[in-house]
């Protein structure tokens, strides 16, 4: 491999990480860089070992929130688990189903998050001041742990960012509060996904390895900006990341 590619996926690792740590979503930096670098590798190799890279930036930054406040555990514990499980089943049939197939959901779940965010600023700015109604709680645990966690194992790009939304949307935490919440769900489905892909040895394993460590620095330096500059700073990029993952997927959708 040529060492101008690998110092260009080594840079994008950690700007894939910075993005992750602040809002979720840095695999729609990492895992298109990577399919482009690997044109004709299996998908499941590429899915792999952008996992691999992913799950140690997600590891660092929440570890990072966790010290600067304090997750919603009543959702984020439950959810974390089933994430493991759901997000492993997605990554087993990742070959059995076309991730066309999800396009135009995710698509359209997108553009309402964009419309949502724009049209209420003041959603994500501070918490509630009540605790959530018990059926919140329980949507917000089988979105997060269930539905965007299959979507993570089988696709990928983004599931950081909806898991944010979700939470916010859900159970009104302010977006440091959810961010920090997020990355433990995250954290779950990553684990569940790398898990089915490394049992079948799917991975550029030192690449990942390199790209991984990038990517804990970036999330390191992602996770302190964010919960320095607080809730309106993740929701410039959050809505940042939103528009390109629906420039991405509407793309990918209409020229398939």
């Amino acid at each position: 491999m040529k060492t101008e590619l690998i110092v260009l996926l080594l840079l994008v690792a950690l700007a894939a990480g910075w993005v992750d740590a602040v809002v979720g979503g840095g695999g729609l930096v990492q895992l298109p860089t990577l399919l482009l670098a690997f044109p004709v590798a299996p998908p499941a190799t590429i899915l792999a070992t952008d996992k691999l890279s992913s799950i140690s930036g997600t590891t660092a930054s929440a570890i990072t929130f966790a010290r600067g406040t304090r997750p919603d555990l009543r959702v984020a514990a439950p959810a974390a688990l089933l994430a493991v499980v759901v997000s492993g089943a997605g990554a087993a049939t990742a070959g059995l189903i076309p991730a066309a197939a999800f396009r135009p959901f995710v698509l359209g779940a997108l553009v309402v998050v964009a419309a949502v965010v724009i049209l209420r600023p003041g959603l994500g700015a501070s918490p509630r001041q009540v605790r959530p109604a018990r059926h919140r709680a329980v949507a917000a645990v089988a979105v997060t742990g269930v539905v965007l966690p299959f979507y993570n194992g089988l696709v990928g790009p983004g599931t950081g960012a909806m898991i944010l939304l979700a939470l916010t949307g859900l159970l009104g935490l302010d977006f440091v509060t959810g961010s920090a919440t997020a990355k433990l769900v995250n954290l779950g489905a990553n684990v569940g996904a790398l898990a089915v892909f490394a049992v079948h040895g799917q991975a550029f394993w030192l690449l990942g390895l390199a790209m991984a460590a990038c990517n804990v620095l970036g999330a390191r330096v992602g996770a302190r900006t964010a919960l320095r500059r607080g809730a309106g700073f993740i929701r410039i990029v959050l809505l940042c990341v939103v528009a390109a993952l629906i420039a991405k997927l509407g793309g990918d959708y209409l020229f398939s």
